[in-house]
């Protein structure tokens, strides 16, 4: 492996979104003013620009490396875990969507080391793991920059957040099921 694929820009900019985390979380607990809320949101925000830009920079200009294959995800992952942690705190009803979150995920990377043991890989995530992940944002995002939501309005994002979660561990399920058993044939 390369020195040179640890900084790249877009593995850099994953590192970026690593060292936001803390801040987004350190702004939304000690928010108080709307102007707080919204200084967690751009935080937020700007963790989701960076995301979409080192994705596109790694494809557009192939500077994807082995090394940003497995920071992005987990850049990725560990920002949804703080923010649905930090949003349990004021709506509890949210440890259900991150419990789901968990296992979703879980089951998925347990079955891509099972995949990579039989030497397949899935390439990147498809459709309705992406359609689950901006609904996932989405839902934080409207109650990180809302902070006076009613409790029925959350327990709607959640529920909705919470469907396309169950989607698309339907469909991964479906799909790892397909693959492992045409390893198989």
């Amino acid at each position: 492996m390369d020195k040179r694929d640890w900084f790249t820009i877009p593995n850099i900019l994953s590192y970026f979104r690593l060292i936001l985390i803390p801040f987004f979380v350190y702004f939304y607990l000690t928010a108080v003013t709307a102007e707080d809320y919204w200084l967690a949101t751009g935080i937020l925000v700007l963790s989701g620009v960076t995301d979409a830009a080192d994705g596109f920079i790694a494809r557009r200009f192939d500077q994807g490396t082995k090394i940003g294959q497995l920071l992005d995800p987990v850049a990725d992952k560990l920002t949804q875990i703080a923010v649905v942690s930090v949003l349990m705190l004021r709506w509890p009803v949210f440890s259900f969507l991150l419990l789901l979150f968990i296992i979703k995920e879980g089951y998925m990377f347990v079955e891509n080391i099972r995949l990579y043991r039989k030497k397949i890989t899935l390439d990147g995530s498809k459709w309705y793991g992406k359609i689950a992940t901006i609904v996932f944002y989405l839902t934080m995002f409207i109650a990180v920059f809302f902070p006076n939501l009613s409790n029925v309005t959350v327990i709607f994002l959640v529920i909705l957040a919470s469907a396309y979660q169950l989607l698309a561990l339907f469909y991964y399920v479906k799909l790892f099921k397909y693959l492992h058993k045409s390893k198989e044939n």
